[in-house]
């Protein structure tokens, strides 16, 4: 789906409370900045750094010069073998940076409040998604039923075409439902700036759109104005950022680099 018509967000009686953003400003002290930004200087990098067959790698993300954007951004980095989920798991990968229980509280979305979250990312040309989960972005919650994430944002292979998916959960006893999908080849090889916008209740709201940089072009696009967009006895709800794939089907998966950045989080409080 492809509109090219400006798209205006209105949200009545809100009341702007507040904006914290992440951007990359050089190399060094990389993982320093993200945790002093999202999470109090506490560990908001979930990577296999430490695990003893991969060490020697170092940090999985990176801040790189990018000519396209004339900025530094975040290079996010995963090897198909030996990488794994931060050496706990091994049946699947992970490179992601998040809020959760230590971060300010203008990083967790709870009831009653409007979150808009904003950030701009670059899959490689020849980014090859798996039969089974690729997410690189994911809206979880805290607390309550929070095994499964609310929403992911998850490139999928297809032989009729790979396609760029989001993925809604109602609750652990849902089978993940697609409310959009768009073909993956729109979102290759340039950068797209996405925005997200969620009116958290259990009659909440959601918003999405994803544009390309370069040309302005809105190449994904979603509205759901009753949806609930937390569940029962969840605390907060909280956003990741990165890489995060199962190895069931390590035949379709190879070494990948994804470059984020201008991570940006508005918090509103609305009657």
């Amino acid at each position: 789906m492809k509109i090219f018509l400006p798209i205006l967000f209105v949200f009545f009686q809100t009341m702007a409370r507040s904006q914290i953003t992440l951007k990359a400003d050089g190399p060094g002290n990389t993982y320093e900045l993200i945790n002093q930004t999202l999470a109090n200087k506490s560990e908001a990098v979930e990577a296999p750094d430490q695990c003893t067959n991969h060490s020697s790698f170092g940090r999985h993300i990176r801040e790189v010069w990018d000519s396209s954007l004339n900025s530094f951004v975040f290079e996010f980095i995963i090897h198909a073998n030996p990488d794994n989920d931060r050496c706990i798991m091994t049946d699947r990968q992970r490179v992601e940076i998040k809020t959760y229980e230590p971060s300010p509280d203008d990083l967790k979305g709870t009831k009653g409040e409007i979150i808009t979250y904003k950030w701009k990312f670059k899959l490689p040309e020849d980014f090859s998604p798996s039969t089974h989960f690729t997410h690189i972005h994911q809206i979880k919650a805290v607390g309550g039923d929070s095994g499964s994430p609310l929403f992911t944002l998850s490139p999928r292979y297809n032989k009729e075409g790979n396609t760029l998916q989001i993925i809604y959960t109602a609750n652990q006893y849902s089978k993940p439902e697609v409310l959009i999908e768009e073909p993956l080849s729109n979102f290759l090889g340039n950068w797209v700036e996405a925005e997200e916008i969620i009116s958290i209740g259990k009659k909440g709201k959601y918003t999405t759109h994803i544009k390309n940089i370069k040309t302005n072009e809105i190449i994904l696009s979603y509205t759901n104005n009753k949806i609930a967009t937390i569940r029962k006895d969840n605390k907060f709800i909280r956003p990741k950022w990165g890489i995060y794939r199962s190895l069931a089907s390590p035949q379709y998966l190879k070494d990948e680099t994804i470059r984020m950045t201008d991570f940006s989080v508005f918090e509103f409080a609305h009657e």
